[in-house]
Formats: structure tokens, C-alpha cells, sequence
């Protein structure tokens, strides 16, 4: 069997739409047909500015949390813990039993810990790079 081999340096829409495709039908032979619903919550002032948000996605009874983010200006006031407690009862509503996440340790991985998310899993720091941690949260359903 040949096989040839390519690196692309560049985003190729349609190749990861196919590998993505690829993944897909796997799972969904694995554990059956389940298309991700796009969840996202945004967050803006009296003048219509974005101050925060958050954008994931629920599947499988999981809210799989892509980005978090609150304006400097903003953080430490209790924006980021709102934004989460929202997106949370919404992913309870969709019927998802925990909430998954990645941080950089230069990120908010105990802001994470304070509102109930545990460790997951650690890639500790290395030369150019900050740990990085997975942490989830069990829904009380």
C-alpha cells in the first residue's frame, strides 16, 4: 500500500472538515448519533462592548468549554463566576452531567478550583511553556 505523506502549514478547511468527519463517524459507532450544540454566553456593558463571555459546546451529556474570557477591567468582580453559573444552567437544561476545560497556569486555573471545577490532569511547565491543566465539574442533577 503507498501512502503519501503532506505537512500544511495553513488552515485547510476542507481537510479538517474530513477529519473531523472521520472522528465523528467513529464515535457515533461507538456510542450512537449525537450532533454538538453550540453554547454561548456573552456578557456587555451599558455602551453594547464586549466584557466577557463564554463559547462551547454540549454532546454526549458534556459541556466542553472552549474559551472563557473577562475584560480586564472587569475581572475580580464576579463577571467570570456569573458567566459560568449561567452557561452551567443552561448545559444542566441540555441534560449534560459534567463541564470540561483547559487553563494555562498564567490563566485562571484556581478561579476554576473556587467555583467547583477538580483536577483533572497536569502537563507540567517546560522551557517556552506554562503548565497546562484539564479540570471538570459534576453537575449536581
Amino acid at each position: 500500500m503507498l501512502m503519501k505523506f503532506q505537512v500544511i502549514n495553513e488552515q485547510e478547511p476542507t481537510i479538517f472538515n474530513a477529519l473531523i468527519e472521520g472522528v465523528r463517524e467513529h464515535i457515533h459507532e461507538q456510542i450512537g448519533n449525537e450532533a454538538a450544540q453550540p453554547l454561548m454566553l456573552t456578557a456587555r456593558d451599558e455602551s453594547d462592548q464586549l466584557i466577557g463571555g463564554i463559547s462551547g459546546r454540549t454532546i454526549y451529556r458534556n459541556f466542553l468549554i472552549d474559551v472563557v474570557w473577562v475584560a480586564k477591567k472587569h475581572r475580580g468582580a464576579g463577571l467570570g463566576r456569573e458567566l459560568m453559573l449561567m452557561a452551567e444552567l443552561e448545559a444542566k437544561n441540555r441534560g449534560c452531567l459534567i463541564a470540561q476545560l483547559d487553563t494555562l497556569s498564567i490563566q485562571a486555573p484556581i478561579f476554576y478550583q473556587k467555583i467547583g471545577f477538580e483536577l483533572a490532569g497536569v502537563i507540567p511547565e517546560f522551557s517556552g511553556s506554562p503548565a497546562r491543566y484539564f479540570l471538570m465539574k459534576k453537575f449536581n442533577v
